[in-house]
């Protein structure tokens, strides 16, 4: 599987020079930002097949030995076994991969692991990736990629305030417009999860600066409303202020339509298990999500309750759905 995502060229230009290797690079992490990715799909590595990432090391050494691989190839594999070196407590392995992701991509390899460690703590041990991640720090002190990275894998165990803080400091130091878009984008996560929705909506809000299509910027919309729903605001009105005048027919659109009373509750779930795009970003949880969100707007809580329920069961551990709706429910 590959991430489909937008990193746009101007703001990774930021991270590379105009050589010829580095616009290589950039064209390559195009695909990285991961507030742009399809709405609802979890965190994916691009360019590695699912099977690849749970490689054992004697294949990821295979794989590493062949001299054809492209720089930013080498390094998302290199991201890789230094997570399942340390996975084995093979810490010194560990750094001089992400030693040699340096080497191999000098500008961008803090985005590359940014991208592959949270996933793969998803799928297997946190605290590896906490480690991989603290190791990835020692070299690069401060990096904001690295950083929003460790506040995801704590918001996977569920400590958002831990996330909090570490997303004050991704923002604090971020240089570029994505850094800035993206720490916005997850530090409205760790509020809406301890309950914050005030400063989460916010946060969703402010991450929608430089967003300029009308589908990068439906999914920081589709927070807000959350957010705003249980701020008691006017949810639907300030919604249909940013996409009323969208067709909404390309997914994620169909939920919003249904959030703006377009359409039916039954529809958008057909939707989410017919749709081609829906399919492919698993669909059926974030429409399972909303339908829970809007029986919260009406003051349904029998029907938030079993909606936010399937959610929780629809959505991995490593998607932002999975956490609110897990959050969501504690507070019932």
């Amino acid at each position: 599987m590959r991430l489909n995502l937008a990193l746009t060229v101007g703001a990774f230009a930021a991270l590379v020079t105009l050589s010829a290797e580095a616009w290589a690079q950039r064209n390559a992490a195009e695909s990285w930002d991961p507030s742009a990715r399809e709405f609802g799909r979890p965190l994916e590595a691009p360019n590695v097949p699912a099977e690849t990432r749970n490689a054992t090391l004697d294949a990821l050494n295979k794989i590493l030995s062949s001299p054809k691989l492209s720089a930013f190839d080498r390094s998302i594999y290199l991201s890789i076994r230094a997570y399942q070196l340390s996975k084995v407590g093979r810490e010194a392995d560990s750094q001089k991969d992400i030693a040699e992701m340096g080497k191999v991509l000098p500008s961008a390899w803090p985005l590359v692991l940014s991208g592959t460690v949270p996933e793969l703590a998803g799928g297997g041990d946190r605290a590896a990736a906490l480690r991989t991640l603290d190791s990835a720090l020692q070299q690069k002190p401060g990096d904001s990629w690295l950083v929003i990275a460790q506040a995801q894998v704590y918001m996977q165990i569920g400590d958002f305030a831990r996330a909090l803080g570490l997303l004050d400091d991704a923002l604090a130091r971020a240089t570029t417009p994505t850094d800035r878009r993206t720490a916005l984008y997850y530090r409205g996560h760790a509020n809406f999860n301890l309950g914050q929705y005030a400063q989460a909506a916010e946060d969703f809000d402010a991450s929608l600066v430089g967003r300029t299509t009308a589908k990068s910027r439906l999914g920081p919309l589709l927070w807000r409303y959350a957010a705003q729903v249980r701020t008691r605001r006017d949810a639907r009105g300030a919604l249909a202020k940013d996409v009323g005048g969208e067709a909404l027919d390309e997914w994620p659109g169909p939920i919003a339509r249904f959030l703006l009373g377009k359409l039916p509750a039954g529809e958008l779930e057909v939707v989410a298990e017919s749709d081609d795009a829906a399919k492919r970003s698993n669909g059926k949880c974030p429409s399972a999500f909303f339908i829970g969100m809007d029986a919260i707007r009406r003051g349904d809580k029998q029907r938030a309750r079993d909606q936010l329920q399937l959610a929780q069961a629809r959505c991995p551990t490593v998607s932002e759905l999975n956490w609110a709706a897990t959050s969501e429910l504690k507070r019932f």
